[in-house]
């Protein structure tokens, strides 16, 4: 065990105890509350995310997961996942702050934000947290003056037009313009080691995922030499 759950953050209860006994429990006490005040508590199995994380590592085995942390940012959540090992994807600094309270080290965080602000740039750099994504000259520039350490990630555009949320049709930089950007980051001297994409929600298609890790491997267009999920 990593170390990154304690006996706080479970509550034990007797044999025979069942999920509704937990929520009628709950409910009743929320109900019983003399503050005045209505409290709410999110319920979650957590043993599914433990079980569909090791379906994903059977899966797909030299992949490393980096969770995204706007998915749901619960503690409980993130601590079990902490101690299966996942990196985390932050999209801001309260969410590299969060993680980083936990325990994370920077070497299992990346910045993914695509439009990212000065700031949070530099809070990044001044924590250690080393990879971060770009799509476009300007975030690149930004990266350049704030962060020169930074090991960067190509994100690249891609056709997920079957997905639920389509992000590629706002962010990701065109398969023809990436030459150009990773000349300009050769010449800034600041190291390009992988390439990102975006696949949106509920894609069912896996003919997609086969496209865009092509067009990521290089093997698609005119694409970086080294793709990572």
């Amino acid at each position: 065990m990593a170390g990154y759950l304690r006996e706080t953050d479970f509550v034990m209860v007797e044999e025979g105890f069942s999920t509704r006994d937990l929520l009628e429990e709950l409910t009743l006490g929320a109900s019983q509350a003399t503050t005045g005040e209505v409290t709410a508590f999110f319920v979650a199995d957590l043993g599914a995310v433990v079980r569909k994380h090791f379906c994903f590592l059977k899966c797909l085995p030299r992949v490393q997961p980096f969770y995204a942390v706007k998915c749901n940012s619960s503690l409980g959540v993130l601590k079990v996942l902490a101690e299966l090992g996942l990196g985390f994807s932050c999209a801001n600094k309260a969410e590299m702050e969060l993680v980083q309270c936990l325990g994370i080290p920077a070497s299992k965080i990346i910045y993914a934000n695509p439009c990212k602000q000065i700031a949070q740039i530099k809070y990044a750099a001044k924590h250690g947290v080393q990879l971060l994504s770009f799509d476009n000259d300007m975030e690149l520039a930004k990266v350049v003056k704030n962060h020169p350490s930074a090991k960067l990630l190509l994100c690249i555009a891609n056709d997920d037009s079957h997905s639920l949320s389509c992000l590629s049709l706002k962010f990701g930089a065109l398969l023809k313009s990436c030459r150009p950007l990773l000349q300009t980051a050769k010449e800034s001297h600041v190291e390009v080691v992988g390439v990102s994409f975006h696949v949106g929600s509920g894609c069912p298609d896996p003919r997609a995922y086969a496209q865009f890790i092509a067009d990521a491997s290089g093997r698609g267009g005119e694409g970086g030499r080294r793709g990572t999920l």
